[in-house]
């Protein structure tokens, strides 16, 4: 094979990129960084809100679909074109350009598979800051 070839790789949960994203955890396991050439895979977590906390708004991706896959916890997802609760097993594919945020409406957090067909997911990528309130609901 000749070298820098692509081959089949093991990516560790210890070699993702933990990022600075508002109202959640979240590691970046592979994307373009990581030599992909049209995916990327994250790991969200949200937590259980608590009083007073200010809550983030909506965010859209201009340019991809965005497909979200619930491993643990309760959520909304709150789109433009509706609200879809969310349970262990569910998945959520979101349109490009539709404006959406995932809220956990449980009592642990919400972890969250996020996969996007691009490797750079800024590019179309618009999130504001966050919102005040105390309520689920953007």
């Amino acid at each position: 094979m000749e070298q820098g070839a692509l081959m089949a790789r093991v990516f560790t949960q210890a070699e993702a990129k933990k990022l600075g994203l508002p109202g959640r955890k979240a590691l970046e396991i592979v994307s373009g960084e990581k030599g992909a050439l049209g995916v990327t895979l994250r790991l969200a977590e949200i937590p259980v809100p608590q009083p007073g906390e200010s809550l983030r708004g909506r965010h859209q991706h201009s340019d991809h679909e965005e497909c979200i896959y619930v491993l643990a916890g309760k959520g909304t997802t709150f789109a433009d074109s509706g609200e879809y609760p969310l349970q262990p097993g569910d998945t959520l594919l979101i349109p490009p350009g539709e404006k959406h945020v995932t809220r956990n409406t449980g009592n642990e957090p919400l972890l969250l598979l996020c996969f996007f067909p691009v490797a750079d997911i800024t590019k179309g990528t618009v999130e504001p800051g966050v919102s005040s309130g105390t309520s689920h609901r953007p």
